[in-house]
């Protein structure tokens, strides 16, 4: 059942766009500056080695302690290339910094690829063609209670619900799935690690949970389970249905026994996001080359870094779940090719 939800990932419509003239997106998407080198960074001295240098999100999260890793597996095993872990405020910052010059790979995920694919602003007026390098992690969202609602159609005009808190990456598309559920709710915004406190003391009847890779649970939804009565919510078929039917959603199952220490209901579906590490088409082909050839050399002990980055101990791994429409570098085509896991659904950038 996983297997087949996931493949559908690689199947939706995440199309990338390519547009022309400089439009400066740095100051356009996203006013944080990141943190600099040695204040946040992984820091170190590059030399002569090619510069590369990473963003994914905020000091905080395990997207950049595992990017983190990944610059250090590879700074510890090549001299030709320097990788830098950068923070970020998001994933619309990231393809800022692409524009602009400021980075070289980084992270988004297939909401923020949608809105390339339509040419959002400030999306619309690209200098570059997006190209796609590995898959990161997949980071699927469930909607859970620790009051006595059973399904995610028990919401109603009172109930009160933090789809994640306001202004996250993944809000927008959870405040998007729950339309296809509910009429009406009473929106709040509660921190990932309030969620427990605001449900026992009667402020959150409804807040989100999450299952990295599908297979890590975060210490703050440990934390919910051990201060109320965790309940993950059933979505209808009918829901389900609708869900998969939107370009814009991914929706994915798991077995709600995997999730111990709260009530689940046999299958758990969950709005979920492909993360994927994607660069400028004009990247140079031998340091991205050098990169993925290092990383995947030294994949066995990838986890000893951070165990979010396990998965990539398989080869397939590296290209799941791809963007639709969005080419894969010349060089990490050619290196997936050489490993034996490029398939003909898959596009080949031009450089």
């Amino acid at each position: 059942m996983i297997d087949d939800a996931r493949e559908r990932i690689g199947r939706r419509g995440f199309l990338g766009a390519a547009g022309a003239g400089a439009l400066g997106l740095a100051g356009c998407i996203g006013d944080d500056e990141p943190e600099p080198v040695g204040e946040g960074g992984n820091g170190g001295d590059g030399g002569d080695a090619a510069e590369l240098r990473m963003r994914t999100a905020t000091s905080t999260t395990a997207a950049y302690a595992a990017n983190q890793g990944l610059a250090a597996a590879v700074n510890e095993n090549t001299d030709s290339i320097f990788v830098e872990a950068q923070t970020s405020p998001g994933t619309e910052a990231n393809i800022g910094a692409l524009q602009s010059g400021e980075a070289e790979m980084v992270y988004i995920q297939n909401w923020s690829a949608a809105d390339i694919r339509e040419g959002v602003e400030p999306f619309d007026d690209l200098d570059f063609t997006l190209n796609q390098v590995f898959h990161y992690y997949d980071l699927p969202w469930f909607f859970c209670t620790g009051g006595d609602l059973e399904s995610i159609t028990d919401i109603g005009a009172d109930t009160t619900v933090s789809p994640t808190p306001r202004g996250s990456g993944t809000a927008s598309a959870l405040e998007h799935a729950l339309d296809y559920a509910v009429d009406d709710y009473e929106r709040v915004s509660e921190d990932y690690g309030e969620q427990g406190s605001a449900m026992s003391e009667g402020r959150l009847d409804v807040g989100v949970g999450t299952y990295l890779n599908f297979e890590i649970v975060p210490g703050w939804l440990q934390e919910m389970m051990g201060t109320v009565d965790l309940r993950l919510l059933d979505v209808p078929d009918d829901v389900v249905g609708a869900w998969e039917d939107d370009d814009r959603l991914l929706a994915e199952s798991f077995p709600g026994e995997e999730i111990e220490d709260a009530e689940a209901p046999e299958e758990v579906w969950s709005i979920a996001f492909s993360y994927n590490f994607v660069s400028r088409n004009d990247l140079d082909y031998d340091t991205v080359y050098e990169f993925l050839n290092v990383l995947y050399e030294n994949r066995e002990g990838l986890s000893e870094y951070h165990a979010l980055l396990s998965r990539l101990e398989e080869a397939g791994f590296w290209v799941e779940n791809p963007y639709d429409d969005v080419p894969f570098h010349p060089a990490a085509a050619d290196f997936y090719e050489e490993i034996g896991v490029w398939s003909d659904d898959l596009e080949r950038g031009e450089g």
